[in-house]
This record gives structure tokens, sequence and C-alpha cells, in this order.
């Protein structure tokens, strides 16, 4: 062949894929890769792909269009015996949806036609369906021009295994303008698709509409800049929990071609989008993911060495595995804190895990990579603290980030008729009386308002629970009460300043007798800082 007419057969074929993927006309792998093949930095992504080929490919073309009744629903331009059509601008038979059984291990079966009364002469490109499974959104090219593909939806008849009835053509639909790969969210409330209708920001962009009750579409909204690009965006889809948009793109960070990209919804748009990596993605085409489950699913690529045209291929992701771990401290000291609640909150705000830090105030959590999350901490006597933090790596990791917490500053107000310093409790070891590092920072601030105010006397007074004997509680809670002086005293205050008193367990704030609570017991045990006239 002529090297300037090999020329005008590519670039003819690059033309009709960007107005449908679907309408790919196959050509040399090699020649194509060099007229489109760009270089590229993109590596994983946080996504760690294994392809193998499905094995049910065949020299023509193969799509995946989601699910039905635990069937993979297929689309393809196979020819079914020696009349089929051709359509003249692929110059493949016209596409028929098929369906295919999916093994435990996610090969398919031998593709059997899915519906007789959904093929037609046509062209049928992609489907969705509702969350029922009892409507199908299905997409066919205009008896006039093949590269334009109009909605419809049909109901499945009432206790029949796929008679699909009352088709409809959709009142989204547009003259001159073609709507494709339609997509049904999980909750079955829109219908994500790709159209070329007047206001796309150039080519082919991405789309959604409201599902009315009756299953009719409400006015389609462009997904915005964020999504889309002056080139084309197809193949929308949705993770099984809602949360992430799945679509191809010609345009973005890109390795060549169409690649995948992935989106966070956020409740105030969608996040900038993110290559899914060169583990998935290719220099040639990769169109139609969708989820079997959280980590598996189906790709469709017209990269070299398939059935030709383009093939299907499983794509199992083996999670990336990340966590965050840390220390709680005290900003001034670097004293570790126990008992500190931490909360793990996603950038919206909205809680994902919480934790209590344990004796060595540590904390983790897992993480997903390249997302950005707030940290939340709750202790009683500091400050609440709020972290942001971004998994910004791409490979399995565990990220260290110590948190350091601001103390609040003790209040004097009067407490059942006593002036007092106060503050958070002071802890001890269960049936022992030194006190326990974290509580030094408590007394610090006991300390500060002393030094701030030379002339005040204090009484110190501690009490215990009404577990063990009265005796032993009392005993216990004057040496308690000692020393928390003795702490003071190594620290500069005066002794003739304090006094210190033990009232075990006589004087209760909650009065629980044989019936406490761990809260209740908690509560009882206490340390007072009563100012002395």
């Amino acid at each position: 062949m002529k090297p300037i007419l090999s020329f005008f057969i590519l670039l003819l074929s690059h033309v009709l894929f960007a107005q449908g993927t679907s309408n790919f006309v196959a050509v040399n792998h090699l020649s194509y890769e060099n007229l489109r093949s760009k270089p590229s930095t993109i590596d994983a992504n946080g996504f760690n792909f294994e392809l193998l080929d499905a094995g049910v490919n065949s020299p023509y073309s193969e799509f995946g269009s989601g699910f039905f009744r635990n069937k993979l629903i297929m689309v393809s331009s196979k020819k079914l015996g020696g009349l089929a059509k051709i359509d003249p601008n692929t110059h493949e038979a016209y596409k028929d949806l098929f369906c295919l059984d999916i093994a435990s291990n996610g090969a398919l079966s031998m593709p059997l036609l899915f519906s007789r009364i959904l093929n037609t002469n046509e062209s049928e490109d992609q489907v969705a369906f509702s969350p029922n499974q009892t409507t199908i959104y299905f997409t066919r090219s205009s008896k006039d021009n093949s590269l334009e593909y109009k909605l419809y939806k049909a109901d499945l008849e009432d206790g029949s295994h796929g008679n699909w009835i009352n088709q409809t053509l959709l009142g989204i639909n547009e003259t001159g303008a073609s709507i494709e790969t339609p997509f049904v969210s999980p909750k079955g409330d829109k219908l994500y698709f790709s159209s070329n209708r007047k206001g796309s920001l150039g080519g082919f962009d991405l789309y959604v509409s409201n599902i009315n009750p009756d299953g009719t579409l409400g006015t389609p909204e462009n997904l915005g800049s964020a999504i889309n690009t002056p080139l084309n965006e197809k193949y929308p889809s949705l993770s099984k929990d809602g949360k992430y948009l799945y679509f191809s793109s010609q345009g973005h960070e890109n390795i060549g071609g169409y690649d995948l990209f992935v989106s966070k919804i956020l409740s105030s748009g969608y996040k900038a989008p993110r290559n899914l990596g060169n583990s998935i993605n290719s220099s040639y085409d990769e169109v139609a993911y969708f989820l079997a489950n959280k980590n598996d699913g189906y790709v469709s690529s017209n990269r070299p060495n398939g059935k030709g045209g383009f093939d299907i291929y499983t794509a199992t992701n083996d999670a990336i595995v990340q966590t965050i771990k840390g220390k709680i401290r005290d900003l001034e000291t670097k004293i570790k804190l126990p008992n500190t609640l931490v909360i793990l909150k996603d950038e919206e705000g909205v809680e994902i895990a919480r934790t209590i830090t344990k004796e060595d105030a540590s904390y983790t959590f897992d993480v997903v990579p390249f997302e950005l999350y707030a940290i939340t901490t709750l202790k009683d006597g500091f400050k609440e603290g709020n972290f942001e933090f971004l998994a910004d790596r791409n490979f399995n990791t565990t990220y260290t980030k110590d948190l350091d917490l601001l103390t609040t500053e003790p209040v004097i107000a009067k407490v059942d008729e006593e002036l007092r310093i106060v503050i958070e409790n002071i802890y001890f070891d269960f049936a022992k009386y030194s006190v326990k590092e974290e509580s030094h920072i408590s007394l610090n601030k006991i300390i500060k308002v002393l030094n701030e105010n030379p002339d005040m006397k204090l009484a110190i007074n501690a009490h215990t629970d009404n577990v063990g004997k009265d005796a032993y509680n009392l005993n216990l809670s004057n040496k308690r009460a000692a020393s928390a002086v003795k702490y003071l005293i190594s620290h500069g205050i005066n002794k003739n300043r304090l006094i210190s008193k033990g009232f075990g367990e006589t004087k209760p704030l909650i009065d629980c007798g044989g019936n406490c609570t761990e809260a209740d017991l908690q509560t009882n045990r206490r340390v007072e800082f009563v100012i002395l006239d």
C-alpha cells in the first residue's frame, strides 16, 4: 500500500472513532500506535490491574455492557450467518446484543443472543438496567445514519424471562445528535450517558438525567469541565456504592487514545479525574469498564495481540493496601495521650472510622491512595484537633503522622458553693496512687494558675469509686491527693499553699450504689482543686 494512501486510511479510522467508539474501523495496530501514541509518565496510580482475555472474543469487535440476572451483556458486530448486513461506516456487521454466563473465576460462557425483540437490522449498542432489572435503557442506530444512536426504554413483561415490551423513544433525544453508552446509578435514580448534543464542550460529553418514577428522564445535565474536555468522553459507570464515576476519555492526563479515568462524586460536584494507570491503560483505547464487584470487572480494548477489533478482558484490581498511623501527643511536652478519640473523615466531613488510643497513644486507619482525609481528635482538657491528610503514594505503604494537641485553659468557677480551679480529671493507674504521665499536663495547668496568683491556697481533694472496701478506698484517696501535692511542690509551689485530703467513696457525684456503670465509676473517681479563703 502506498504511504499516502495508508495515512489517509488511518486518519479516516481515527475520525470515525472520534465520532463513536463503537464505530471504530480496525486498522494495523503498529501504524495506529505510531500515529497516536505520545510519551507519558503515568504509572500505576494506585491501581494494580491484571488483564486476561475473557475468552469470548472474535475477529470482530466486542464490548461489555453491564449485567442482567448475573449475566454479562455484550455488544458485538460478529457475523451471524453468511447474510449478515454490513455497516458501510464500520465495514463490520451491524451490532447485536448478546448475553454470557459468568463463572466463579470471571470466565465467560459462549455468547447467546440476548433478545430477538431488541435486536434488529440496525445496530444495537450499550444498554443499562434499572436496579430491579424490569426496565432496560438501550441505544439503537438510526436507519439513516449508523453512527447516530437514539436512546430507548422498554419494560420486562411480567413473568417473562426476556420479553421486552413497550419500546419507547425517549424525549431527551435530539435531531442530529447521538446518545450513547447509558448507565443507571446503583440507586436507580440517575441515568448517565454520552452525547454530542448541543451545549457539549467538544465532541462527546458525559451527561446525567434524573430518572422519574415512570422511567422517563429529566432534563440532561452536562457533568461540566471537571469531567468533560474538548475531546471525547464516553462509557460512564459507577462503583457499587455509587461514590466513584468511571469513564473513558481522550483528554485529561492521557497515555494515548481513550484512557480509563475515575472521579470521586462529591456533594459539590466531581473531583478532578485520575487516570487508572498503566496497569490497565495503553497507547490504544480502553473503554467500557464495568465492575462486577469491588475489585473485579471487565474492560474492552483494541490493543495488539487480540482477536480483532475491540476485545473484552477481565480486569482484576489487586487492592493497594495503605494505612496511616501515629501517636497523639501534647504539643508542648510531647507527652503521649491515651484515651483520645480519633475520627477519620473523608474530604466532605463524612465519618469513615473512629478509634480510641490505648496506653501507647497510637492510632491506625486504612486509607485509599490519592484520597484527601480529615482527622479529628477529641480529648478532655484539649482543644479539638483537626488535621488534613492526603494519601499521595501509589503503592502499598504505611504513612506515619503524629498529631500534637493544644491544651485548654483552666477555668476558675464556683461549683457546689466552692470556688475551684476546674480542669479535666487527673488519672492514676488502677489501684495505684502515682499520677499518670498524661495528667502531668493537667497539673501543669494548676501550677500556671498558682504562679499567676501567688496568694492563692488550694485544697486538693481526692475521691474514689465504691469498688472495694471503705477503708482501702479512703487510704487510696489520701495517697492520691498527697501524690498530686507532691508533684506541685516538686515544680516550685510552696507546700504551705497546699493541703490534701482523701474522701474515699463518701462523696460520689453519682450515687449509684451497687448498680454503677463504668461511666458512673469513672465520674466518681476524681480530684478537685478547691480555692481556700
